[in-house]
């Protein structure tokens, strides 16, 4: 009976090691002809070079002098470059749309075979195991001739090979199907980019497309209500550079200096402007919700409420952030007893620094970046403005803000809120799409009346 069992037992592995899996990934069929393709490549080639120039003419308008001339083209302009971004997206939905189709079904095809070769290697590692339970003399008394026998060694040898073959397909594959996985969120979230620029731009067409119509008309009329027009738009800056902007755990600054600060950290970082406005303004808000505190035990890192003075546990982690806070307060002259950080959330610990909201043990290791990034000799202030928009901007650089899209910089404010991916953490994407919803409002109604003023 074991004579017949290990045999059977040979031939099934001898079998499976044969027949063991192999790759053949086909790609389904394109949704595009070759020719369709090259036509829509070529099209969407000619309006991303209309578009550039598109922006160049309305970097040119903007820079001119203020006057209703100056405004009307600036209009004129800008629906123009937004009518033609919206062309160069959908053309590129299209691109994208047919090439995530075939991405998917690669992914697909990746996936059933690594499903078949781990079946494959799970039969091929059971009977070995069976085979195993067998002694040498057993295999050997199973053949009535030594020539049996020695088959059966090759057998085995065949069944080893399989079994290595088998391995290194499964690791070629695994590697091959993330590489093709990553390959497709890119372009998931290029076509997620493309559909929020339309949607942006449209909105956008519809606004100065109201407001131009009101510039001809002021354009017809005397001289008188031209120059009245002009002052108004005049007054209407000078009330936005004025206006106060509010930054957490530090006195509100006009938002003239803030734009300031904003821009020098873009021309550092590549983070925009309006975006690192937005980040702040968020961590504002989320300071006015769960408040500040003090911390007065650098043992436990407890402290006290800053408005309530009730007793709060966990303000700040005693052996990761209180030695460098300490650190960083007898540096700038501060006094770690009397210098409000951030009261902690549900879960986890408060003791956050400034407008930028870092903790003191990431802020040193962004000391000497900002500080090259100033200009500055002295150690960074987590507090001082300045100081908290370089460093900002220099990590939400690092997560991938500066990509300048609509995915990168939903995606980077997910990270600096949570320090992960949107969705993958309560709360974040919540974050993420206040963040870019505040960008574009602070672009539109903020920084760009301001052009040229």
């Amino acid at each position: 009976m074991k004579a017949k069992q290990i045999n059977l037992i040979l031939s099934t592995i001898f079998v499976v090691a044969v027949i063991c899996y192999s790759i053949s990934a086909q790609v389904n069929a394109q949704t595009l002809t070759p020719a369709q393709r090259a036509e829509l490549q070529a099209e969407l080639t000619q309006v991303e070079a209309d578009q550039k120039q598109a922006a160049k003419d309305l970097a040119n308008a903007q820079a001119q002098s203020s006057s209703l001339t100056r405004d009307i083209d600036v209009l004129d302009a800008k629906i123009k470059s937004a009518q033609l971004k919206i062309k160069q997206e959908t053309l590129l939905i299209q691109t994208l749309g047919n090439d995530i189709v075939q991405k998917q079904s690669h992914i697909n095809d990746l996936e059933d075979h690594i499903s078949k070769g781990k079946d494959t290697l799970a039969v091929i590692l059971r009977k070995t195991h069976e085979l195993d339970t067998y002694s040498l003399p057993e295999v050997i008394l199973s053949q009535k001739t030594l020539a049996g026998f020695f088959t059966d060694i090759d057998s085995f040898q065949s069944v080893q090979d399989g079994l290595k073959s088998t391995f290194e397909q499964l690791r070629n594959d695994e590697a091959s199907t993330t590489r093709e996985k990553n390959s497709l969120t890119a372009r998931q979230n290029a076509e997620m980019d493309a559909r929020h620029t339309i949607q942006t731009e449209q909105a956008n067409i519809q606004t100065d497309q109201k407001q131009q119509k009101v510039l001809l008309a002021a354009s017809k009329g005397t001289e008188k209500e031209k120059t009245a027009l002009i002052a108004q738009k005049q007054a209407q800056a000078a009330q936005i550079r004025a206006k106060l902007f509010s930054l957490r755990d530090a006195a509100a600054i006009p938002f003239g200096q803030a734009l300031q600060y904003a821009t020098l950290a873009s021309q550092k970082t590549g983070v925009r402007p309006a975006y690192l406005l937005a980040i702040l303004t968020q961590e504002s808000a989320l300071g006015k919700n769960v408040g500040a505190c003090y911390v007065t035990d650098f043992n436990s890192g407890a402290g006290v409420n800053a408005r309530t003075g009730n007793a709060v546990s966990k303000v700040m982690n005693p052996t990761r952030d209180i030695p460098p806070f300490k650190d960083i307060l007898n540096k700038i002259g501060g006094d770690p007893t009397r210098q409000v950080v951030s009261c902690p959330l549900e879960i986890g610990w408060g003791g956050a620094m400034g407008p930028a909201q870092f903790i003191a043990s990431t802020w040193v290791l962004f000391e000497d970046r900002i500080a090259s990034s100033l200009g500055i000799s002295s150690t960074p202030d987590p507090w001082n403005p300045a100081h908290a928009f370089m460093a900002a901007a220099i990590y939400l650089g690092d997560l991938g803000a500066s990509g300048g899209t609509y995915s990168s910089e939903r995606n980077a404010a997910c990270k600096y809120y949570s320090g992960r991916a949107c969705g993958l953490v309560k709360g974040n994407t919540t974050y993420g799409n206040s963040v870019v919803a505040q960008a574009d409002n602070i672009q539109r109604t903020m920084i760009d009346p301001l052009a040229g003023l």
